[in-house]
């Protein structure tokens, strides 16, 4: 009797707060439409109360300020409503989810308190605050503490109180359909509620459920760089987004959206992420991969993609692993030096022929070397495009008396003529005054061409230059220490070289290439930047990451990723830590490993981390359901036949399936079977489509990040998977699935699922 009063309790405190939300709006809905109205008002009779005279300089000066004030109630009106409607459009997430939690607690020397924890704050018309935003510094006892002794941070310092309450709530359509008192972070209760829910095409907002260690994580405000290595499933990016969200929220007047940038693993999981912040009330940061950040800059190659990094012969080899390093990082850096004195390599600079340059390459080097040994690289370039355009003035003149210009002036009709006139009534004292100023027109007109390409930087040969560097190498460094033999990097440098006639680029040279040139031109790197997060680390190359690390230097770095589930880094993924700590102050430093997977029952977490070598430090969270079913079967076409029977299975039960290939060869396959047999399952063969509801057929490296309900793992045979390194790519498959695992086979299964026999079901 006393749980059921208690609830009638909270639930009349929960009516009351909607009540409040509800009225709040309906004020805020009625104020919105009265300041649209008047913005369009004074819009719709702007001039009316405006006196329109130029006549002289008071008066003028009136109608000035007569305009200005009409314009200036415009704005405040039309900011009036954009800020109500952004208040309003809070209200409305509030009245859908007004808060998770209670907490009752009491600080040394003050009376007792109870707050009530939601996704935003909400105030009653007496500034009461009603419900505390979740990223406030009070709610973070919720999060951190068991009941008794608690500290948080304050903005005023560490603040320590007596915790004596922790009560969860579950609310749907206003009603209390659940809650709970729990001694713990989050009580399992919740947990499992939230975990059961079905996947979607769009990820969740997991702000009831943070954990203790992953509030660690949002809340971080001191390190340089904080690394988080987390289990599959262990709530990583969700903590992340919460983390961006807490860092908006607390610096906020100071931090915008487009200060905090995240590289992610592909666009199919930007799109999967992407209402997770607004649904928090917070504007998307800058989101891209690391494929769309280098494309950018370089739009006249074609620069390796993932699929193509996927297939890449080059991944796993001594010379892939040399230029994946930060050792090759340094080594582009000293060269970058080394050319301050010597070796730059120029391009002609042509105008109207190529017989002759304007500017030949020896004049432009002479040049740039020509300024003293105090000038920098940058410095170096900025005097020789001034000089150049100094001296393409010069030219001017001289060009006007060529007979090009005669011809051309000739061949312009009266029309052409006018528009080239400063002024339509125009006139000149002579015939040759006038063929001087058209001829000063038309050759500035063709010689901006010149203008442009020097400003742009064109007279550089940067392919030149990078091919000049990978040559210079073993001169820099001792090649057979990274077991690459003079030989085999002199065959390399070739074919790079035949890459670049194609106009193709490979991602690692794409990095290298594009930090050689902006060290020779000193580019601008973004200081705006404040925040920058990597996800799936473990597919960065030590290279890549040092390479970011320049492009924002005022940035605090968050890295989170799975080193157990390195695709395209392999084994080197292990050693990244180590690589790039130098990169930053080890005192602000700092590690957290997420060792407890939340995405899939005991089940299928109990049987994948027996895939890994270390996987025993996975912890698997009690949540129930089938053990993996593994389908062997004697040929491809008895194997598409238990691919569409696992398919079918899942249907019946409204779970979506993801048919996961190791390539896409592979998933085109499988697809092509469903097809051709009439099972409904959308093919997703690049990370530019769009995730769309129902089953996928997806390859490996496209699901990174994603979860399903279920997984069907397409042709887990020794035939696709025998090497050793591709232990992780088994393990990222497996681990996608949140209930229901089908692994699918013909021939021989792969020794890299070796695991206990007990922890699946042969069918």
């Amino acid at each position: 009797m006393a749980e059921i009063s208690e609830r009638n309790k909270e639930q009349a405190h929960l009516d009351s707060i909607l009540g409040q939300i509800d009225q709040q709006g309906d004020e805020l809905a009625r104020q919105i439409a009265k300041d649209k109205a008047e913005a369009k008002d004074i819009s719709a009779h702007f001039y009316d109360d405006i006196r329109l005279d130029f006549d002289d300089y008071s008066t003028s000066m009136d109608t000035a300020l007569s305009i200005q004030q009409q314009q200036q109630m415009l704005k405040e009106r039309d900011n009036a409503w954009q800020v109500n409607a952004r208040e309003l459009s809070t209200l409305k997430r509030l009245h859908e989810h007004p808060y998770f939690a209670r907490v009752d607690f009491q600080e040394e020397g003050e009376d007792p308190e109870t707050i009530y924890i939601g996704l935003a704050s909400f105030m009653d018309k007496d500034k009461n605050l009603l419900i505390y935003d979740w990223r406030a510094p009070i709610s973070s006892i919720y999060y951190d503490g068991k009941i008794g002794h608690v500290t948080y941070e304050s903005p005023d310092g560490p603040v320590s109180v007596e915790m004596s309450k922790k009560r969860q709530f579950m609310i749907e359509d206003g009603i209390i359909v659940n809650m709970f008192d729990t001694d713990e972070t989050i009580g399992d209760q919740m947990l499992m509620e939230v975990l059961s829910e079905k996947s979607s095409i769009q990820m969740k907002s997991i702000v009831k459920t943070i954990q203790r260690e992953q509030n660690k994580i949002i809340r971080d405000t001191k390190s340089d760089l904080l690394f988080v290595q987390g289990a599959a499933g262990s709530g990583k990016t969700s903590a992340i987004l919460q983390r961006i969200a807490f860092l908006l929220y607390r610096y906020r007047g100071n931090l915008k959206s487009g200060n905090v940038i995240m590289f992610s693993p592909n666009q199919l999981f930007n799109d999967y992420i992407e209402n997770v912040l607004p649904e928090m009330g917070e504007q998307n940061m800058v989101q891209m991969t690391y494929w769309q950040f280098i494309n950018r800059r370089l739009p006249k190659m074609h620069v390796q993609n993932l699929f193509e990094q996927f297939e890449d012969s080059l991944a796993d080899t001594a010379i892939g692993r040399f230029k994946d390093s930060l050792a090759f990082f340094e080594l582009v850096t000293k060269y970058g030096q080394h050319l301050n004195k010597s070796g730059m390599i120029f391009k002609n600079i042509y105008f109207r022929t190529k017989k002759k340059p304007f500017f030949s390459k020896e004049e432009i080097k002479e040049l740039y070397y020509s300024f003293n040994e105090n000038y920098k690289l940058g410095n170096r370039i900025d005097a020789t495009r001034e000089e150049l355009i100094h001296r393409l003035n010069r030219k001017i003149a001289p060009e006007i008396r060529k007979a090009w210009v005669t011809k051309e002036i000739e061949s312009l009709s009266h029309e052409q003529m006018l528009s080239m006139y400063d002024r339509p009534d125009q006139e000149f004292p002579s015939e040759e005054a006038e063929r001087k100023f058209l001829g000063r027109k038309i050759v500035v007109k063709h010689l901006a061409k010149v203008a442009k390409g020097i400003n742009r930087n064109h007279f550089l040969n940067v392919r030149a230059q990078y091919l000049a560097f990978l040559r210079a190498v073993p001169k820099m460094t001792k090649l057979e220490k990274y077991g690459i033999s003079e030989s085999e990097w002199a065959e390399h440098v070739e074919g790079v070289k035949e890459k670049f006639k194609q106009r193709e680029i490979e991602m690692r040279d794409a990095s290298a290439y594009l930090y050689l040139y902006d060290l020779i031109v000193a580019r601008q790197t973004n200081i705006e930047m404040r925040y920058c997060f990597i996800d799936e680390i473990q597919d960065y190359s030590a290279f890549q990451l040092a390479y970011l690390r320049y492009n924002f230097p005022r940035a605090k770095f968050t890295m989170l990723g799975d080193l157990n589930q390195a695709i395209f880094t392999k084994d080197e993924s292990s050693t990244l830590l180590k690589q790039i700590s130098g990169l930053f102050d080890p005192e602000k430093t700092k590690v957290v490993q997420l060792t407890k997977s939340y995405r899939s029952t005991k089940q299928l977490t109990d049987f994948t981390k027996q895939i890994l070598r270390h996987g025993e430090k996975i912890e698997s969270f009690n949540r129930q359901g089938p053990r993996p079913q593994v389908w062997g079967r004697e040929s491809k076409e008895e194997a598409g036949e238990a691919m569409l029977a696992a398919i079918k299975a899942n249907d019946a039960q409204k779970m979506t399936t993801a048919v996961i290939a190791k390539d896409l060869a592979s998933a085109q396959e499988a697809a092509a079977w469903l097809k051709e047999h009439g099972a409904k399952a959308t093919l997703i063969r690049d990370a530019n489509q769009r995730l769309v509801e129902g089953d996928l057929v997806l390859p490996s490296y496209l699901a990174k990040g994603l979860e399903f309900d279920a997984v069907v793992m397409w042709d887990a045979s020794k035939a696709a998977y025998h090497e050793e390194d591709e232990t992780q790519l088994v393990y990222t498959i497996a681990s996608r699935a949140m209930y229901k695992l089908d692994i699918v086979y013909a021939g021989e299964k792969s020794p890299l699922l070796a695991v206990d026999p007990a922890t699946y079901e042969n069918k």
